[in-house]
């Protein structure tokens, strides 16, 4: 059944789910385009092989292109601003953004404003409407991000500490091949299924959860409960990948649905807009038992469920939050996850401002989908409990 590929339609994404999508697919979806920007970081495109057939079928369709390779892990604005003004320089009829959730977030946001006159501010700050967005196709390689299938994106403000989610747009198409994630070494394979186990567990236990995030997100997690360490030993199995990448597309749906990650993304943006050379899904691990530990207490029932895929002992009672935290930390343990935030030279000098700057995108933005009240002191446990 892993080998069967799929379509389907979710909010404004028309996704393609399977091995070999890209090549049986893409060209029907481009071929009205004159000239179109290819959007990549330096080198995960190239090296999974999607950027090369992505230029075999432009060529054969007789598109014209131009390849934009800046986007950065955690980018910033100005990687936005760049993008845009060489869209706008070249006149390109579409955008396509060929990698993991850094350069679909880019493509994503210079592709509503490439038609307009608003700033990137304006959309993480005013939230602005903006009709006209450039068409978006997009090729994800990896199994975490989840913004393939979503609305959502996330930029850090050049020059600050600011690392912001917003609502951005949905892509116009989506490809989920893969064929692409094979080349992802053993620590982008780890940490990037943990963000996916992460957006699972926070969608179900968010204040915003319902029925069907519940099921997705279990999904999700029994998909990488089983398929993770397959992967990590079997790195070019394709049937482990796909796996992967379906139960990252499950929790990217889910965080839609429900709205939003809660408390774990919320510290996490911080320390990584802090400090941008903090992968995303590592920080989440180092934050993510004590979050469990705090949302086991108060939705032990929902909390229960998800955690059962990885131990069935867990009972759905406050009082297991103490060992569903070590449950969680044994499994990232066991996959080889041992790292900690002084591992990237943030050291408890650094640590208040950064506190400061979560509490305030919580009040602003988080508090919606929180399962319980965040104070400092909380925050400064599980801060404490990463260091």
């Amino acid at each position: 059944m892993w080998r069967s590929s799929f379509r389907f339609k979710y909010g404004e994404v028309e996704v393609y789910f399977g091995p070999g999508v890209l090549g049986d697919y893409l060209a029907s979806k481009i071929r009205n385009y004159r000239k179109v920007l290819v959007v990549t970081s330096q080198s995960a495109a190239r090296v999974s092989g999607a950027l090369r057939d992505v230029e075999r079928i432009l060529q054969e369709n007789s598109i014209e292109y131009t390849i934009y390779s800046g986007v950065k892990p955690n980018p910033d604005t100005g990687i936005v601003n760049r993008v845009v003004e060489i869209a706008r320089q070249d006149c390109v009829e579409a955008i396509i953004g060929i990698g993991g959730g850094s350069v679909i977030d880019v493509a994503k946001t210079a592709s509503i404003i490439v038609n307009s006159n608003i700033r990137v501010e304006d959309l993480l700050f005013k939230k602005t409407q903006v009709s006209g967005a450039t068409p978006l196709v997009v090729i994800n390689l990896t199994h975490g991000t989840g913004s393939e299938v979503n609305r959502f994106a996330v930029l850090t403000i050049s020059g600050t500490i600011e690392k912001r989610g917003f609502v951005a747009r949905y892509p116009t198409v989506s490809f989920e091949d893969p064929v692409y994630t094979k080349t992802l070494n053993s620590k982008q394979t780890l940490y990037t299924t943990l963000d996916a186990f992460y957006h699972a567990y926070e969608s179900a236990t968010s204040k915003r959860t319902n029925l069907l995030v519940q099921s997705l997100a279990e999904n999700a997690i029994i998909n990488i409960a089983e398929y993770l360490k397959r992967t990590i030993e079997e790195p070019g199995s394709l049937e482990t990948r796909t796996r992967l990448l379906y139960a990252s597309m499950l929790a990217g749906i889910s965080i839609d649905i429900a709205g939003g990650a809660h408390l774990n993304h919320a510290i996490e943006h911080g320390f990584s807009g802090y400090n941008p050379n903090l992968p995303h899904g590592a920080g989440l691990a180092m934050f993510g038992p004590m979050v469990v530990y705090y949302t086991h207490k108060v939705v032990p029932e929902i909390s229960a469920k998800l955690l059962r895929c990885i131990d069935p002992s867990i009972k759905p009672i406050s009082e297991d939050a103490e060992k569903a935290k070590r449950v969680v930390e044994e499994f990232q343990r066991s996959h080889g996850f041992n790292e900690k935030l002084s591992d990237y030279d943030i050291d408890k000098r650094d640590v208040e401002v950064i506190i400061d700057f979560v509490l305030r995108t919580i009040n602003e933005r988080y508090h919606v989908m929180m399962p319980f009240t965040v104070t400092r002191e909380l925050i400064e446990s599980i801060v404490e409990s990463a260091m």
